[in-house]
């Protein structure tokens, strides 16, 4: 095995563990009684969308020699892989880790009020529709890899997941929490994170397997190095900028607070991490951190319930550090020797992802609540799903334990 199949294995590894990692990062952040329904939401998006990857997701997301780019790659030349070289099978793999987190970043907008039928047939049409394609648009050789080309500027740069990832995700959460409707007592203060020890431990997966996510497909030493740094210190400067700006808004410093800084820092770096100088990565994580401690709150002065701000953290931070890109790219952008056609791509590009995520999303989610109702009844919602919709509690007492 070549050492950079050998290290593709690994970062596979490394961002399979993320979702797992999601799950608990989300689960510590909901109320105890609907911690298993959070839970399952990131692990049943890993069984749906790693089966439909195999079925004929991966050939959606490659055109392959003498295809022409259109919509989407064709869904039956891989078709189970009966026929694929399994020379591919290593970065189909990879491919495949993406795509299950991507899916199940959405969960997070409608927890406490779902159920596990409605979300599993809104995300396997959301991976089918929108991840997909977009995939195929952003590295499958599609329309935003060759924007660039065709206006004549510099490429598009979105090394791993910018649009494709946290645009998308982003806006499908707007777009699913606005259908799905705000919970029954929703309100600033009301619904606290159940377990911060939880979201912390969450966060630190999130961050382990980052490293793996935007270094897996690094070329050389020099330039693993310098996504591996990017990555690192936009997430810590990510932190710095969220408590900050609590600092500036008279808030006490909290771990949930800076679990959520670190993630904004990452989101934000992931198509930026190899097109930075360091320092530039770490304004980049300052700036993330701060406008998405903004950007959570907006839900309730606009009054739409993304319950665990997907919107506030992955759209915003992911619009962020794609569009920052025409400023502070390396050699390309506005301020680093650059002109403005690297931001006009990029423009172009978080537009056309979080325009058609949307739309499509929320064309699903209105299909899905005709079909099921999408959310569970008031009674359930109240009472707590876990028990009634999956048969577990997330803690079981000592007393409950020993009868």
């Amino acid at each position: 095995m070549t050492p950079n199949a050998v290290w593709m294995v690994t970062s596979t590894a490394l961002v399979l563990v993320m979702t797992p990692g999601l799950a608990l990062f989300y689960g510590g952040l909901v109320r105890v009684r609907s911690v298993v329904n959070m839970m399952m939401f990131s692990l049943s998006a890993m069984g749906l969308v790693g089966v439909l990857w195999v079925l004929y997701g991966y050939g959606m997301t490659v055109f392959g020699p003498g295809e022409a780019p259109g919509f989407a790659g064709n869904p039956l030349k891989d078709l189970g892989f009966i026929s694929t070289d399994p020379a591919s099978f290593v970065s189909a793999g990879f491919g495949a880790t993406f795509a299950m987190i991507s899916t199940a970043l959405i969960s997070g907008a409608i927890a406490d009020r779902v159920g596990l039928g409605s979300w599993m047939l809104f995300a396997g049409l959301w991976a089918t529709l929108v991840y997909f394609p977009v995939a195929a648009w952003v590295w499958g050789g599609g329309w935003i890899q060759k924007l660039g080309g065709m206006l004549g500027t510099a490429d598009v740069i979105d090394w791993a997941g910018g649009t494709a990832v946290h645009i998308s995700a982003g806006a499908a959460a707007l777009a699913l929490a606005l259908v799905a409707g705000r919970r029954i007592d929703f309100a600033p203060g009301v619904h606290r994170p159940h377990s911060v020890p939880l979201v912390t431990i969450g966060a630190a997966l999130l961050w382990f397997g980052w490293i793996g996510f935007n270094a897996g497909t690094a070329q050389n030493d020099a330039q693993a190095g310098l996504i591996v740094i990017n990555t690192i210190v936009a997430a810590t400067a990510g932190i710095m900028g969220w408590l900050a700006t609590d600092a500036m808004r008279g808030r006490r410093p909290g771990a949930v607070g800076a679990c959520s800084g670190a993630v904004a820092g990452l989101v934000a770096i992931t198509p930026a991490c190899a097109n930075l100088a360091p320092i530039w990565a770490i304004l980049l994580g300052i700036l993330a951190g701060a406008a998405c401690a903004v950007a959570v709150e907006a839900k309730y002065r606009l009054g739409f319930d993304d319950s665990l701000d997907v919107v506030g953290l992955h759209l915003v931070a992911g619009a962020l550090g794609t569009l920052y890109l025409g400023f502070f790219a390396t050699g390309t952008g506005l301020f680093t020797g650059g002109d403005a056609g690297q931001l006009l791509v990029q423009s172009i590009s978080v537009v056309a992802v979080a325009g058609y995520s949307f739309v499509v999303a929320l064309l699903i989610a209105l299909a899905v609540r005709a079909v099921t109702g999408l959310r569970v009844p008031a009674e359930v919602e109240a009472g707590g799903i876990d028990g009634r919709h999956h048969g577990e509690d997330a803690y079981v007492l000592a007393e409950e334990a020993r009868s």
